[in-house]
């Protein structure tokens, strides 16, 4: 399924015919076999050349699959015309792309998170911190411009994961009479240690720290910081590690 197939078609415009859902299951023979290997098919649409496209994901990702006229046959790939337009990228963004960062958007709405600025800010940026995590704490100080400046809210989604002390301060931290003080306090203190981890973390809270966990890994995230943002046009962009300063910009101030 990793070879790319490259189809040649008249205009891109051929592509923008019906896409639909279409429900479980109601797929031709081959593309039930590519199903079988752990693909997820979410719907079909016309495309060029005589062919039905289905739009797939796999791993998080969007995928095409092409069936041939007497669907006998699918192809899995990009679609791409004979002036190098990418024909695949347009239903996928609609059938695939679009609900699931719709959906993890939701997810991370309903997530654990502690605020870092003002709720009046233009952009929101989801981060997933361990507050053990030396990058996390690098993202924290190189966000101040933007966050004081009122310009950005940072939502961490605590976790616990890097080390044993790690779930007892994400617990301190998210059980605190005011979260986003003692997030502040704890990155300022970050080369100390910040804040003290709890002996015992109360049900609340673990609850708190096991869904965060559950949808970091349901995003296919594994470290710290994981952050995810929707840019200029709206699309949901993610990133591991610490940004860059020139992404660091665009993911602070998308320039519409």
């Amino acid at each position: 399924m990793s070879k790319l197939t490259i189809l040649l078609a008249p205009a891109l415009c051929a592509i923008f015919g019906n896409a639909v859902a279409a429900p479980a299951g109601n797929w031709p023979a081959p593309v039930k076999a590519i199903e079988a290997q752990g693909v997820e098919i979410v719907g079909r649409f016309d495309a060029p050349g005589g062919l039905q496209g289905y739009a797939a994901m796999v791993q998080q990702r969007p995928l095409a699959i092409y069936l041939t006229a007497d669907g006998k046959q699918a192809i899995v790939g990009t679609m791409i015309d004979a002036k190098g337009a990418n024909l695949s990228e347009a239903p996928l963004q609609k059938l695939v792309s679009k609900p699931m960062a719709d959906k993890t958007w939701s997810l991370l709405e309903k997530s654990a998170w502690i605020a870092d600025g003002s709720k009046e800010a233009k952009q929101v940026v989801y981060a997933f911190t361990d507050p053990n995590c030396p990058y996390c704490n690098k993202f924290w100080n190189n966000a101040r411009p933007w966050v004081k400046a009122g310009k950005v809210q940072i939502r961490h989604v605590m976790v616990g994961v890097i080390r044993d002390t790690s779930p007892g301060k994400a617990a301190a931290l998210l059980a605190s009479k005011d979260p986003q003080a003692a997030l502040a306090q704890h990155e300022l203190n970050n080369a100390s240690g910040g804040i003290q981890p709890l002996d015992s973390i109360a049900p609340a809270q673990r609850a708190q720290l096991d869904g965060n966990q559950k949808i970091m890994q349901q995003l296919g995230f594994s470290g710290t910081p994981a952050i995810l943002y929707k840019d200029a046009s709206g699309n949901l962009q993610t990133l591991r590690g610490v940004p860059p300063p020139e992404v660091m910009e665009a993911m602070m101030e998308p320039k519409k």
